[in-house]
């Protein structure tokens, strides 16, 4: 095995940050959203969205409730310049929402951009340089003083430019690859910036702080972000805004300790497209507020409908364990998460508050649009609980608790010789056969019953041992009576040990289901399933078919 040569990576040096306030705090609130799926996700795609498919997504964010939308690097293309002026030409952009548009400190890129935005209401341009170590030293070959006279030449660029805009542009910032950057150096480049642009409570700015590239775990961006916000002149007038990448799997982490760190603004993704690993996941974080009581302002109500839509726009699938999206994100597969599920369901589901109380569900399903059907999948590794709830949750049929570890056995013997996962339909088929359809050595052919006196008597017509036989009976009931009259010929012995029924499907269709539970000398209990029009009929069908059940070789 290949060893890592020594020296070759170092642990990212911790913050001097005294008194730390976030671990403390609590977020209240939802952040400004911004997406960066037309740019940011559009750049990182193997093939770059169409007009149309830009359309489209730029549609579907706002329909989710976004009012800051970054429309592309109109400077950068033709195809990027054409659509900003599609959505102006159109009429495409509400009076609510502000556009942002990307753009280096060059003029001719400045003049372009401001070309394009010319009848844009609101629009934020979005500044930027690289400002990290590493950028310096390899890229640009440029002193700290060099790169702070280029962002500050392309923010006079974009006064000059403003003063001749019929509407409001708004200044962000960005001192690019901000985590490899000494934080002394991006507090002293983003004040000077902010000071240039004239900064005041009519004239507020965005300093966006990217984690370009995720170096460190979560804890260190949030300290960089409250060591910022301490730094950072007239904070009061500053929105702080993150733009956090998931090379390390933490962006959604980063980004939410960066809001207990003072973070005001969020810039990601719909399902995390973007650069590399990808920007933060928007869905994500406004989710997890939405678990926390917290309301994100973004609509999330239909989550297929974003799906289909951002997965035709990007052509990239989405994952099955995506968090809160994924098709098996609200499945269970274990047989005691199963029966946790199907008790907690029914446990909300009877109660008087609202309190969102399902174990193994952080979220209800219901609030994506997502439906309780898809809760459970039955494979080898599902419980007696699981085939239970397709069962009633499909069908109707309302199993017995002691049943089901009967049922739950016999489908776990098809999911161990199939390898694979059973449909629900495939459940039912299974269930049918077993109950419905099994092998008879002795048949119900007719039944009627009188009672008088609180005494049942009947008449029972059944075939045995390749004969009819009729026979009268008496009992305490139905049932009773019946067995009275089976067992003047029937060699079998038999106790009965439990009884159950109920209606399934609507009222001017419902079929009598009865469940009847034998117990032999031979076996522990056997389960018998009868369904009729009527109850008395069921009952008797469900106790020949568990005298089948058990007797039958």
């Amino acid at each position: 095995m290949n060893q890592i040569p020594q020296g070759k990576y170092k642990p990212y040096p911790k913050i001097d940050l005294p008194n730390r306030t976030w671990p403390d705090n609590i977020i209240t609130h939802a952040p400004k959203w911004c997406s960066v799926d037309l740019r940011d996700g559009n750049q990182a795609l193997v093939n770059p969205m169409s007009m149309e498919k830009k359309l489209e997504l730029f549609a579907l964010l706002l329909k989710l409730g976004f009012k800051e939308i970054e429309v592309g690097f109109p400077s950068a293309s033709k195809v990027e310049f054409d659509f900003l002026r599609r959505l102006v030409d159109d009429n495409l952009i509400p009076d609510d929402v502000t556009v942002q548009v990307l753009v280096q400190a060059r003029e001719h890129l400045i003049a372009k951009t401001f070309e394009a935005l010319r009848g844009v209401k609101k629009a934020t341009v979005h500044l930027y340089n690289s400002t990290s170590v590493a950028q310096r030293k390899i890229v640009f070959r440029k002193t700290q003083e060099e790169i702070i006279a280029l962002a500050l030449e392309g923010v006079e660029l974009v006064k000059k430019y403003e003063k001749l805009h019929d509407g409001a542009i708004f200044l962000e910032y960005s001192p690019e690859s901000f985590t490899g950057t000494e934080l002394d150096f991006a507090a002293r480049i983003s004040n000077e910036v902010t000071a240039c642009w004239g900064i005041s409570a009519d004239r507020k700015v965005i300093i966006n702080l990217p984690a370009t590239v995720e170096m460190a775990t979560p804890n260190i961006y949030a300290d960089q972000i409250e060591w910022m916000s301490r730094h950072l002149d007239n904070r009061e007038n500053v929105i702080i805004s993150t733009h956090t990448h998931n090379d390390r799997g933490t962006s959604v982490a980063a980004t939410e300790l960066a809001l207990l760190a003072g973070a005001d603004r969020v810039e990601g993704t719909l399902l995390s497209n973007g650069e590399r690993t990808g920007n933060v996941d928007i869905i994500t974080l406004a989710l997890n507020l939405t678990t926390q009581g917290i309301d994100s302002h973004l609509d999330f109500s239909n989550i297929d409908e974003v799906l289909d839509v951002v997965e035709r726009c990007t052509e990239i699938e989405t994952h099955v364990r995506h968090p809160y999206v994924g098709e098996l994100v609200y499945t269970a597969f274990s047989g005691s998460h199963q029966d946790a599920i199907n008790k907690g369901l029914a446990y909300q589901k009877n109660k008087e508050d609202e309190l969102w109380e399902v174990p193994y569900l952080p979220i209800d399903p219901a609030d994506v649009g997502r439906t309780y059907e898809s809760v459970i999948r039955i494979n080898s590794q599902s419980g007696k609980g699981g085939v239970a709830y397709i069962l009633e949750k499909e069908y109707g049929y309302q199993l017995p608790k002691a049943m089901h570890p009967e049922i739950g056995k016999i489908v776990q013997a098809v999911t161990d010789k199939e390898g694979r996962v059973l449909s629900s339909q495939e459940i039912l088929n299974i269930f049918k056969k077993t109950y419905f359809e099994m092998p008879e050595h002795i048949s119900l052919v007719n039944f009627t019953v009188s009672s008088q006196n609180k005494v049942s008597k009947c008449l029972l017509t059944y075939k045995y041992e390749g004969k009819e036989i009729q026979r009268e009976g008496e009992g305490n009931g139905p049932i009773d009576a019946c067995k009275n009259a089976l067992m003047k010929d029937y060699k079998n012995n038999f106790m009965i040990n439990s009884y159950s029924e109920h209606s399934c499907g609507g009222q001017s269709s419902a079929k009598a289901i009865a469940y009847i539970e034998i117990q032999t000398k031979e076996t522990l209990s056997c389960f018998g399933v009868g369904a009729d029009n009527d109850i008395t009929i069921a009952s008797i069908k469900a106790m020949f078919c568990a005298i089948n059940r058990a007797f039958t070789n």
